[in-house]
Formats: structure tokens, C-alpha cells, sequence
């Protein structure tokens, strides 16, 4: 079946505290009998409802402007502390070895700047699509530093969690703060934002984009406008039309990645409620595309659509990081 089918079921957001289990695609040492109970965290996905380069730095980093929506699409982040100060990913993705995993190296981070003496066994469960412009690799370090931060008691508050969130990624520091935002700078400059209620289609094409490669291009744009939060309805930016805003690496991934630029291209002939065709975009530098609904049986409707050979779902967008609710309950 196409549309959301294609997809695993996203999983249940909440806290669950559990004895080890036994993972598949489990990489570094296996859990033994009588391991500590292992608490699961959510790691929320986001989508870029706009992205705009404004200049380029000193350093090479660009200078962005955006918004942040954070949605319900989550990985389940598995955590148990350890007594002996080591490290251990017990499941995550194959081909991304622990070392370079940034759920890894965010743990790693914690324990050097705070000094602790404890270590974490890690389980990462991928239900964010990696290389999709969706943030998983950044909210997964995100979650690992707040809830680490909780499970070890280290007292690290959330203006120096994103600093040190920072260093391992320019997506990291909104996860630590865990709201809808208008993003500035390197994207670390926030401000929280009122959206609309809005369900996204969101549609993976199978293919993954190089961060690196769209920002290195010559030909995208690193010039636009700089713009200010009043100069738009809250309205657009969840629907994509009636403002100036656009994905400024959209051009540059349409000419290098034929399927993405198929699939803008399908799920923008697809029509809305009224029949006009849908305002679909490219989340970050892709490769994920988007749509905005006003409701649930919209997108899903449009959902079903999506031919077999993508991947979809469904998600809600959220004001509040799930895993802060959890933090503060």
C-alpha cells in the first residue's frame, strides 16, 4: 500500500522504563543479565518551514534564517546508567560507527565538561529518516545531553546545554531548548514562535543529501533578504504561501537529485481541500519534502497517494518538545 504505509509506525511518545531488551542491529557490547533498567527518551524531528542563506561567516559557516517546527515524528533514545564511567552504544544505526554517532559523542561531551565519573549504555531507535533534513542525528544528541544531564544529576542548565549542543551541530541547540522557533545566525539564535496547528505529509524519496555538498555549491543562493518575524502572518508559515519565504537550497538539490525533484514535483500537482495545488517544500537540505494541512484527514488523504517507491507519514506539528514535558512532569 502507498502513503504512510511505507513507513514504520511512529512510535509511541513517553517515558518507559524497562530492563535491557534484546536489540537487532545492535552495534558495540551486548547488554548482560542484570543490567541496569534502561529509561526511553523521545528525540522530535523538525521541518525548515523556510531556509534562507543572508551571508556566509569568517569560519565558512553560513548565516541562516528559518523556521523550526518541531513535530511528532520521534527516535526512541534508550539510556541506562553505568557506574564504571564507560560509554557503550548498544543499538543504532550499522553504518555509522558509534565513534561518530553524535548521540555517542554528545554523552561523551557531558561527561568531559561536567567531570562526572558515570557512564550510559545508549540505544538508539531510528524512526527519523537520516540524511532526510529532518534533524534525527541532532535531536538524538540533543535528547542525550538533557536526559543524561537528568540521570546523572551534572546541573548543566539549558543555555550552556546548547552551547555545548552547538559544537556537535547547528540543529542541536533548538532540540535542547525544545520549542518551535525562529532561528538566526548559524541557526542557534532563537526565538519562540506561535504556529498554527498544522498536520505535515511528509514524503522521503529514498535518497540521502550531503549537508556538506549543498552548502558548498557554487550556485546556491547566499544573498537573500534579511527578514523579521513581524513581516509574516503566523498562518503562512506553516501553509507556504501568501509570503517571500523559500528554501534557497531547494534549486540546488532539484539539479544534483533527479527523485527529489520528482517528488517536489508530484506532491506540489497534488490538490488541497479547495483544489489548488498543495505548497510543498524541501525541510533543510533535504532529502525530505513537505506539505501543510489544516486537518488530519487531509493529509492523509494525500498520504495515501504517495507512490510505492517513496516513503511517508503523517506528523503533527508541536509548540513543546515532548521529551521537555517529560523533563518537567
Amino acid at each position: 500500500m502507498p502513503g504512510s504505509s511505507n513507513s514504520p509506525e511512529a512510535p509511541t511518545v513517553g517515558a518507559q522504563t524497562v530492563s535491557a531488551p534484546s536489540v537487532g542491529a545492535a552495534s558495540g557490547s551486548t547488554p548482560t543479565i542484570g543490567a541496569p533498567a534502561i529509561s526511553w527518551w523521545p528525540a522530535p524531528a523538525k521541518l525548515n518551514l523556510f531556509l534562507h542563506v543572508t551571508g556566509r561567516y569568517a569560519d565558512g559557516y553560513h548565516a541562516l534564517q528559518t523556521i523550526f517546527q518541531l513535530i511528532d515524528r520521534c527516535d526512541r533514545i534508550g539510556l541506562a546508567v553505568r557506574e564504571d564511567g564507560r560509554i557503550e552504544r548498544h543499538a543504532g544505526l550499522v553504518d555509522v560507527p558509534p565513534a561518530s554517532d553524535l548521540a555517542v559523542r554528545a554523552a561523551r561531551l557531558l561527561q568531559q565538561r561536567t567531570g562526572t565519573r558515570l557512564g550510559a549504555d545508549l540505544h538508539v531507535l531510528k524512526h527519523i529518516p537520516a540524511g532526510g533534513g529532518l534533524g534525527g542525528g541532532s535531536s538524538d544528541a540533543a535528547t542525550v545531553l538533557l536526559a543524561l544531564n537528568h540521570l546523572w544529576r551534572t546541573g548543566l542548565d539549558l543555555p550552556t546545554l546548547a552551547e555545548l549542543g552547538l559544537t556537535l551541530g547547528a540543529d542541536v541547540p533548538v532540540f535542547i531548548h525544545g520549542e518551535s522557533a525562529w532561528g538566526e545566525g548559524r541557526g542557534e539564535r532563537l526565538t519562540p514562535v506561535q504556529l498554527p496547528p498544522r498536520w505535515y505529509v511528509v514524503v522521503h524519496p529514498r535518497v540521502t543529501v550531503s549537508t556538506a555538498e549543498v552548502f558548498q555549491a557554487p550556485e546556491l543562493t547566499r544573498n537573500s533578504p534579511v527578514i523579521t518575524i513581524p513581516a509574516f502572518s503566523p498562518g503562512d508559515f506553516g501553509a507556504g504561501r501568501g509570503n517571500a519565504t523559500r528554501n534557497v537550497c531547494e534549486p540546488v538539490v532539484r539539479a544534483r537529485y533527479p527523485v527529489i525533484a520528482e517528488a517536489l514535483d508530484w506532491l506540489s500537482g497534488q490538490p488541497d481541500a479547495s483544489g489548488r495545488p498543495l505548497a510543498a517544500r524541501m525541510t533543510g537540505t533535504g532529502s525530505c519534502i513537505f506539505a501543510a494541512f489544516e486537518r488530519w484527514e487531509e493529509a492523509e488523504r494525500i498520504a495515501a497517494r504517495v507512490p510505492d517507491h517513496w516513503s511517508s507519514f503523517v506528523a503533527r506539528g508541536l509548540p513543546r518538545s515532548p521529551l521537555h514535558a517529560m523533563l518537567s512532569g
